[in-house]
């Protein structure tokens, strides 16, 4: 039996975790969820803090993670989301972000050139670094004079071991973004370490972009790649427009692993959505895809891929949530997805 904790969050969150459990469930694995259901802005204003030690070590002593999502509008200005999703990044090095993004039916897709709708990559994203490392400060604050300072910090660990895991789960090819032509002493780095990576990793094509012409070509040419690997920002920002070319961030799952350990926290990309908590509308296939990952990440690559190909049926069924075009709430979306399993 492996354990997995489960942790559901706010918003949104139970709502799409109840759909995924409900999915792994019907699986018939040996996978036993340890709920941890207090880990929520509720108990961050009773208390203080959301994930006490004891969370930790549960979570430590379990064979993944999934998570629903976190995040209060009430509390924007603490650092309640930070104290959750940074602890369990940094706390179980999970340095490498990995969101797959595929087109699940030509319909949902933005893009007028049907001849280049068929987007089926991952982006690769640095997790433990740049922008959103907490490195900085403000002087001055709330004054003419005030002035703020964000560093995005690269190291050669960090940069280096993202490339590898990037080419590590291409088949073919991998396209290295970055703007080392602007940003010139984290730029010099990352280019340093993406020629050393590609010359170690002989058997997979290696190309590079800038930030601006990525997002372009992802727009115009989103089938011409497979994996995207690039700093922690600007995997965030290619991550939620590739989604959205593949049908919207309700659909988008993803994972942070540690490459070296094997733990992972597998999550839907989409936030906690409280304008729609409750209705009882949340898109759940995000959540469903998130925990196919966690299947596959376990071993378990069949149950994976029936997981997907039900999903699948269900799309292009049009048995899905408004946000898609159908007219289901989260339990029917999530009931046609086990019809279709």
């Amino acid at each position: 039996m492996k354990i997995v904790t489960v942790i559901p969050g706010d918003g949104i969150g139970p709502e799409v975790v109840e759909s995924a459990l409900r999915v792994l469930e019907a699986l018939g694995t040996d996978l036993a969820p340890d709920v941890l259901d207090h880990v929520n802005a509720g108990t961050y204003r009773r208390e203080g803090t959301a994930l006490s030690e004891a969370d930790f070590a549960r979570i430590a002593a379990s064979s993944a993670t999934l998570l629903g999502a976190v995040g209060d509008p009430s509390l924007e200005h603490t650092d309640y989301v930070r104290s959750v999703l940074l602890r369990l990044r940094l706390g179980f090095d999970l340095y490498a972000n990995y969101r797959p993004v595929r087109l699940w039916h030509d319909r949902l897709s933005p893009l007028r050139d049907a001849a280049h709708r068929g987007i089926d990559c991952a982006i690769v994203r640095e997790n433990t670094e740049g922008l959103y490392s907490g490195v900085g400060g403000a002087v001055h604050p709330s004054s003419p004079w005030e002035t703020a300072i964000d560093a995005d910090v690269s190291t050669h660990h960090g940069v280096s071991r993202i490339l590898d895991f990037a080419f590590s789960v291409a088949r073919h090819r991998v396209c290295m973004v970055d703007k080392a032509n602007a940003v010139r002493s984290g730029g010099s780095l990352w280019q340093r370490c993406w020629e050393a990576a590609a010359g170690r990793h002989p058997g997979v094509a290696a190309s590079h972009l800038y930030i601006d012409a990525a997002a372009m070509r992802l727009v115009t040419d989103p089938g011409s790649f497979e994996v995207i690997v690039t700093n922690n920002s600007y995997g965030d920002i290619l991550s939620d427009l590739a989604a959205a070319l593949a049908g919207g961030i309700g659909l988008a799952p993803s994972a942070s692993l540690n490459g070296t350990t094997g733990f992972g926290l597998f999550e839907p990309v989409h936030g906690t959505a409280p304008d729609i908590a409750g209705t009882g509308t949340a898109n759940p296939l995000g959540a469903i895809l998130s925990a196919a990952l966690l299947l596959e990440h376990l071993g378990y690559d069949d149950e994976a891929r029936a997981v997907r190909l039900a999903v699948g049926g269900a799309v292009a069924a049009g048995r899905v949530t408004p946000d898609l075009g159908g007219t289901l709430g989260t339990a029917d979306a999530t009931a046609a997805v086990l019809a279709a399993l």
